[in-house]
């Protein structure tokens, strides 16, 4: 039975003269006549591979010649090094077979952003969108491995609910059988409730916003990491979240150098996010943000501009603390030295990538909780099990929750959050 390399393998460690056998998709190719040069590749790299007519069977040749792009092939020959080729090696083919033979692909160098979101099926392929992929699935081990060692407990939150965690304009809507029900914006809630008996959990989870942004940094279906911590107050809440930040980046840069650097991604951009990051009251920020220009009050909501403005000089991500209530959600703790305001922190990431955590410490008044409510009009019926979890044991507790595309997004230096996924769900797209 053939045994197949991969390509990173044999470029970190060439065997010049022996034999290789490979498999992949032939990402480029050109004959003048009598040699094939094409380049494969496979889901770790690129390598040339030479076709000769002469050294193969003259059909397996006519083959190799008639292989257009995106064809799957298996290939055997001999390693040579060669300066030209990329990775400075190419393979020497005694033997070519054609797996899957590919039409005319559909997208070649310079395309649209809407044929490529409409082909997206096919763009996936891409070397940039292999990379961006590999760098998300070693965020997301970072963050388990930091999680695991520090005893947080996974669970599996329910993604239905009656529950708008986020505000109820931004549900999407659907019938559940004979009631109505929502996509879950947020785990949150039910996150709470488990650390009544885990103490630490966490969950990353599908969320819903029904939001008509049409911006570079939103997404309507998006992937969410929630964590939530009894006995834990918003300092601590932010230490959690500093720390789990910097752990997943250093995952990246030991593992994932040569993804950023295929993306333009620096590598030495992301050396400097370690723990403790920078802590500035809301208040502070509106008068920083008054001085560079900006006609906004206290009360307001940040927005892209503003969180651009607030981090465009920074290394590392900024926490922009105790926001006024009218910013935030009704299950936030009141400041007690400032009762406009609640403990809480929205995490910016530098160089204007904007915000990837909200996260405050949360309400254990039962009785603030239920004139808070009734001040923004939220019927208490559907919370009554919420409510609860103040009535039955409560204790200090915090949470967060962290945009997995926007942290992608970031990490991999994108343009638009589209490509941290590898299909966008966004105001104008549902397909494919």
């Amino acid at each position: 039975m053939t045994s197949f390399s991969s390509i990173r393998s044999l470029l970190s460690a060439p065997c010049p003269g022996g034999e290789v056998a490979l498999r992949g998709w032939v990402y480029r190719t050109r004959s003048s006549g009598r040699i094939v040069f094409a380049v494969l590749r496979d889901s770790t790299g690129i390598i040339q591979v030479t076709i000769k007519k002469g050294n193969l069977p003259d059909d397996q040749f006519e083959a190799a010649a008639a292989a257009s792009i995106e064809s799957s092939v298996e290939v055997m020959g001999t390693m040579h090094q060669d300066e030209r080729a990329p990775g400075g090696y190419e393979v020497r083919v005694s033997s070519l077979r054609v797996i899957g033979t590919a039409l005319p692909f559909p997208i070649t160098e310079y395309q649209s952003e809407e044929l490529l979101l409409d082909n997206r099926h096919l763009w996936i392929r891409s070397r940039e969108q292999t990379a961006v992929m590999k760098v998300k699935a070693t965020l997301l081990a970072g963050a388990r491995e930091w999680l695991e060692e520090n005893e947080f407990v996974e669970v599996t939150p329910p993604i239905f609910t009656q529950n708008a965690c986020e505000g109820g304009v931004t549900l999407f809507k659907l019938r559940y059988f004979d009631r109505d029900a929502f996509l879950s914006q947020s785990a949150q809630m039910y996150l709470e409730s488990l650390i009544f008996s885990l103490e630490r959990v966490y969950s990353i989870t599908p969320s819903f916003r029904a939001e008509k942004s049409r911006t570079s940094r939103h997404l309507t279906e998006y992937w969410h990491m929630e964590l939530e911590e009894a006995w834990v107050d918003n300092e601590g809440n932010m230490r959690i979240q500093e720390e789990l930040v910097s752990a997943m980046v250093a995952k990246v840069l030991r593992e994932r150098r040569e993804e950023l650097e295929l993306l333009d991604r620096d590598p030495r951009a992301l050396e400097a996010v370690r723990p403790p990051f920078k802590r500035v009251p809301y208040s502070k920020i509106i008068d920083l943000l008054r001085e560079k220009g900006f006609d906004i009050d206290f009360g307001s909501d940040l927005g892209a501009a503003e969180e651009r403005a607030i981090t465009e000089d920074e290394r590392t991500p900024v926490f922009v603390t105790d926001f006024p209530k009218e910013c935030k959600a009704f299950y936030m703790k009141e400041n007690e030295e400032d009762a406009r305001t609640y403990k809480c922190a929205d995490l910016l990431a530098p160089h204007g990538f904007g915000e990837v955590i909200g996260g405050s410490e949360r309400e254990t008044d039962l009785g603030k909780m239920l004139r808070r409510m009734e001040e923004l009009g939220i019927p208490q019926e559907p919370y009554r099990w919420y409510l609860d979890l103040r009535r039955f044991g409560s204790v200090p507790h915090s949470g967060f929750g962290l945009g997995v595309e926007r942290i992608v997004k970031w990490v991999c230096g994108l343009d638009h959050i589209r490509d941290a996924i590898p299909y966008p769900r966004t105001v104008a797209r549902v397909y494919p």
